[in-house]
């Protein structure tokens, strides 16, 4: 979760820095311009990032989050993937892989 964090993040600010670069084949994200669309994906990056690092700290709420940060960055991937479809299907793929995970495989620690 913490590295898919880290790769939103890398996208957010490339998207933030310089949209001209994400621009592909005269088409943009579905719902706002690639610097919105950069700064949302920051925040998504730097909040699953955060969780990551709870859930490596075997926090229980940071379980919770992670459910639910994973879902919304799914979510937000169906903007861009005009643009980009195989990116957007590959971090879809992984969202759902990290929701399964926290769902079904988690065993704390008692």
């Amino acid at each position: 979760m913490a590295m898919n964090g880290f790769f939103g993040i890398m996208y957010g600010l490339a998207g933030i820095l310089n949209d001209k670069v994400l621009h592909v084949g005269g088409r943009g994200p579905v719902v706002l311009d690639f610097t919105t669309w950069g700064w949302v994906t920051l925040i998504l990056g730097v909040l699953l990032t955060l969780t990551g690092v709870g859930i490596l700290l075997g926090n229980g709420a940071a379980r919770w989050f992670g459910v639910a940060f994973a879902f919304l960055s799914a979510c937000a991937q169906f903007g861009t993937i005009s643009s980009f479809p195989l990116w957007g299907l590959l971090v879809i793929a992984i969202d759902i892989t990290i929701i399964y995970q926290l769902v079904a495989r988690w065993h704390p620690d008692f």
